[in-house]
């Protein structure tokens, strides 16, 4: 009887949205929860998943197999394929979060991108901000959570560490494969790099 009542909850839930003019690719493979609330041009593709105290802006596009919960979506946001959208997040206008993308407790700049297998947890992240794929802020050191802050303009090159607590001043770079571990002053270019070794005419062990 209880699933009986909650398949007809999401029947309605999902006729509500579409006489809304929510765009959904598979409509019965969506799940809302009862106060979420969507915007205009909202587009949902299949599998996706809304927890409680979903706020979604306009012209926003979910991509299939996402799940969100207690955030705040802005206009003209796109996210996943296979993102995760945990409590406390807020996705500025414009901004966008590609597949395997977890964000947790945290902002998203105007028009900031993290597009790919990437971590942000306990941050706030400016305007026009381009992380990396395979970066990770390193927010919990065992016992408490610190937080990262990056700055407007930043670019963080692919697998980068940022261990927190954390500042990233506007403009600068992070470069590809660094252990951050200081705060980096505005302007600046900063990398953690050991140098690269090759042994010339090696051979493979044989077995």
């Amino acid at each position: 009887m209880k699933q009986l009542n909650l398949q007809k909850l999401q029947n309605h839930l999902r006729h509500k949205f579409l006489k809304m003019g929510v765009k959904m690719v598979g409509p019965e493979t969506i799940y809302f929860s009862k106060d979420t609330k969507l915007g205009k041009n909202v587009t949902i593709e299949p599998y996706v998943v809304f927890g409680e105290k979903v706020k979604i802006g306009n012209n926003v596009t979910i991509k299939s197999f996402s799940h969100l919960e207690n955030c705040k979506i802005e206009n003209k946001v796109e996210i996943g394929p296979y993102a995760r959208i945990r409590p406390g997040t807020i996705l500025k206008e414009g901004s966008k979060i590609g597949n395997f993308v977890e964000i947790k407790k945290s902002t998203l700049g105007k028009k900031s991108k993290v597009n790919h297998l990437a971590y942000i947890g306990d941050s706030m992240i400016g305007k026009s901000v381009n992380v990396g794929a395979g970066t990770i802020t390193c927010n919990y050191d065992g016992v408490k959570k610190s937080k990262t802050k990056i700055k407007d303009n930043v670019f963080i090159g692919s697998n980068s560490s940022l261990v927190a607590p954390i500042t990233i001043e506007e403009n600068s770079v992070i470069g590809a494969g660094s252990v951050i571990t200081k705060n980096v002053k505005k302007k600046s270019l900063a990398l953690t790099r050991s140098l690269q070794t090759e042994i010339r005419n090696y051979k493979r062990k044989s077995k």
